[in-house]
């Protein structure tokens, strides 16, 4: 294959027409127990950072929110409650939007939330048309971060904010020893007994290793166009929130 035609699917490199139907078919697997095994691999600490990203939308009820690779609807749900706006959840995945809707509806919070299946490189979203863009647990997931974060930049209004949470690094060579280990033991392990799927759990654990690291993002995301752009770290840098604006 073409060197310059591949990209990472975990360690290894595939066609880069090839990896968006080997993500799809990942999350096709994980779906029905995605959010436990969130809660399992975390230890529950996927809710808490959550909940601080979403703190980070300062909007009103009359904002256009688009909730990226937010198929679960966690997301969209913390952001209409703090809102009160109409939230768009955007996922290339049919199956984690349908897990995600039935959930949401069978909670009795699907009410202001909208369903669409579509491509976080190629939005389907007029330019210049949304206030707020989140992306949690899915940019390392998109085949080419960069035109996500380029077409991100195109589909916001001017004043507008993408938030990405995400894992990250840890900037403590012997913190990400030890989370390493864990990671590369356990969740794979957690992957097999609970969901019956270990191939699936090791390419999340992979993906994340081949993230790049927070300045290396936020230089990325001032690539696409964005200004006042900074990141926080959460637990030591397991998770990481980056922030920016289109001006």
């Amino acid at each position: 294959m073409d060197q310059q035609t591949q990209e990472q699917f975990g360690f290894k490199r595939v066609d880069a027409g090839a990896k968006q139907g080997m993500v799809r078919g990942v999350f096709s697997s994980v779906a029905s127990n995605y959010d436990i095994m969130n809660d399992l691999m975390s230890g529950g600490m996927h809710r808490l950072w959550k909940n601080d990203f979403v703190k980070r939308v300062h909007a009103g009820p009359n904002a256009t929110i688009l909730d990226l690779a937010g198929g679960t609807g966690d997301i969209a749900v913390r952001l209409r409650e703090r809102t009160g706006a109409n939230v768009t959840v955007c996922d290339i995945n049919a199956d984690m939007l349908s897990v995600g809707r039935a959930r949401q509806f069978d909670a009795g919070k699907a009410d202001g939330l909208r369903f669409v299946c579509g491509n976080a490189e190629h939005l389907p979203v007029p330019d210049a048309s949304l206030d707020v863009i989140t992306i949690a647990f899915g940019l390392r997931n998109v085949t080419n971060t960069q035109q996500a974060l380029n077409d991100a930049y195109r589909a916001l209004k001017p004043g507008g904010k993408f938030l990405c949470l995400e894992f990250s690094h840890i900037p403590n060579a012997l913190l990400q020893k030890m989370y390493d280990a864990y990671s590369f033991t356990a969740i794979p392990t957690i992957g097999q007994l609970v969901a019956k799927d270990r191939d699936s759990y090791q390419y999340l654990v992979e993906s994340i290793r081949m993230f790049p690291k927070q300045d290396a993002l936020k230089k990325m995301m001032e690539q696409a166009g964005f200004a006042q752009v900074k990141y926080t770290n959460l637990s030591f840098g397991v998770v990481a929130i980056h922030e920016g604006y289109r001006i």
